[in-house]
């Protein structure tokens, strides 16, 4: 187990190489909440983006999922609370007023960026109206 890794995965360092190369800068392994012990794999703080890259076998793909052959009962209920800390992590944020992007690891980087890519714009184009609505008149 010790090797596998918490962070800088392949599947991480791909994404972040191309939201890189978009010109987007980012945060690696944040907490997006002061408070809340929980880090996303990228996030854009001003944007209020978090983005959690997930392996299929740790986070329980639909797709790709296949249970433990060996001391099944403890990885079933592993992957069970992993999803259910997902799922509260993903509550939380989004109570808090954060934009919450899952990909999982087998997902085109490609298309993943496109995704996170598109959030992040919509939030500074967001920001930008309300800072336009709030300015004072001339």
């Amino acid at each position: 187990m010790r090797a596998n890794k918490a962070r800088d995965t392949g599947p991480e360092r791909r994404v972040r190489s191309l939201l890189h190369k978009m010109g987007l800068r980012y945060r690696v392994n944040a907490r997006p909440l002061a408070g809340l012990r929980r880090t996303a794999d990228i996030v854009f703080p001003a944007a209020r983006v978090a983005v959690f890259i997930d392996g299929c076998y740790w986070h329980g793909c639909p797709e790709h999922y296949r249970p433990a052959r060996a001391n099944d009962r403890f990885w079933s209920d592993k992957i069970a609370g992993n999803r259910a800390r997902d799922a509260e992590t993903n509550g939380l944020l989004t109570e808090a007023d954060w934009t919450v992007i899952r990909i999982w690891e087998h997902e085109d980087p490609v298309e993943a960026v496109k995704r996170v890519a598109a959030a992040v714009r919509a939030a500074a184009s967001s920001r930008r109206a309300r800072s336009e609505r709030t300015a004072p008149s001339s």
